[in-house]
């Protein structure tokens, strides 16, 4: 099964949903910038949660989500966009810690559990629209849901899971995220609480097969569910030796000719996908030439 996510609408409207498999997404991420377990539970989880919110937007919207915490993983950064593209990386990638008390990666300690949560909604109009709160428990999954909760006042529940092989590959990824729009009755919530309460770690469902669609069914009864539409999601990085290049010129000549001078060259090197892209001298020289043109 390839990696995707749906959109849908369930009681008759008064509640929106979303649900992702993202085990290779979250395997490309794992293997190109060579996470450990911990690790990779973490920014899996942050990835899949930034894919579903990306989702949630139009056209050539884009979200950055940063979670700075005090835990050893240090900060992450994630971009998603709603064509279902999400690039990430976490600074101390190589993190990994003995199973917490529920038997799980304790992706608590490597987060932390004090530090910010800030989302950043470029929607295409001038200012950026910009949304932090405290983190509350470093699982990431609660972090969003009361980001959801205080930021865009929306209840919500999120769920989101990475299980990791032996060898450090990404056995299973994917989440949901449930949303109460405005007016949903209590019994329709006392019924979704009932499933939620009851149901397996979202992991354990993607390792079992089940598709984002099934998920949600889980959750929120096959009968409820009016599935709207899907789409493939993928790692994916905007980098490019052009970008590169035009970021190189914006230093001035000054600083290319050191580049020359004392390197040789130049390297650049993405901290999103870890692509790196040589400059030879000429290429440099190139750069001096359209500054002084």
């Amino acid at each position: 099964m390839s990696d995707y996510l749906v959109r849908a609408l369930a009681f008759e409207g008064s509640v929106r949903a979303f649900a992702a498999r993202t085990t290779d997404t979250v395997g490309e991420g794992q293997r190109r910038h060579g996470t450990w377990p911990t690790a990779s539970a973490a920014l899996g989880r942050s990835m899949t949660a930034a894919l579903m919110m990306g989702a949630m937007l139009k056209g050539e919207d884009k979200i950055t989500v940063k979670i700075e915490g005090n835990g050893l993983v240090g900060p992450m950064i994630i971009d998603s966009n709603a064509k279902g593209e999400v690039r990430g990386y976490v600074t101390n990638p190589q993190i990994h810690f003995d199973l917490n008390e529920h038997g799980k990666l304790d992706v608590r300690r490597a987060v932390g559990t004090e530090g910010t949560l800030t989302i950043v909604k470029d929607l295409g109009m001038r200012d950026f629209f910009t949304g932090q709160v405290p983190i509350v428990s470093g699982e990431i999954a609660e972090d969003f849901t009361y980001y959801f909760a205080v930021s865009e006042q929306v209840p919500s529940s999120v769920g989101l899971g990475v299980l990791v092989n032996p060898d450090n590959t990404i056995l299973a990824a994917g989440g949901f995220i449930i949303q109460l729009m405005p007016g949903t009755d209590d019994e329709t919530i006392t019924e979704i609480e009932k499933h939620l309460s009851k149901m397996e770690p979202v992991s354990k469902l993607i390792e079992r097969g089940l598709t984002p669609e099934e998920i949600l069914f889980e959750i929120l009864g096959k009968e409820n569910v009016r599935i709207l539409d899907s789409a493939p999601v993928s790692f994916e990085c905007n980098c490019s030796k052009e970008r590169f290049g035009n970021a190189i010129i914006t230093l001035g000549e000054k600083e290319i000719r050191e580049m020359i001078e004392e390197d040789n060259g130049a390297e650049a090197h993405c901290h999103f996908c870890m692509e790196k892209y040589q400059y030879s001298v000429a290429e440099l020289e190139s750069f001096i030439d359209e500054i002084n043109a």
